[in-house]
């Protein structure tokens, strides 16, 4: 996934193509289960790193992400 940001637009090259979107539309979320952040379009959830989260909220996208925290013993975290 590429996520490329001019003048608060956002698009995102796909399989299907490119997405254009204005980044205030955006809330950048948290899949809780993949441990990623992702943005929905038209009812997909297309992930990104989490520097394209933070750039994304940068130009405008609400942030929608929450902080997840490791449970298991032998994390590092």
């Amino acid at each position: 996934m590429t996520v490329r940001i001019e003048n608060q637009t956002c698009f995102f090259a796909t399989e299907n193509g490119e997405q254009i979107r204005l980044c205030g539309d955006l809330t950048v979320i948290t899949d809780s289960d993949k441990s990623m952040s992702a943005v929905e379009i038209e009812g997909r959830r297309i992930y990104i790193t989490e520097a394209e989260a933070d750039a994304l909220t940068v130009a405008g996208a609400t942030d929608g992400r929450k902080h997840l925290k490791a449970t298991d013993s032998d994390s590092v975290i």
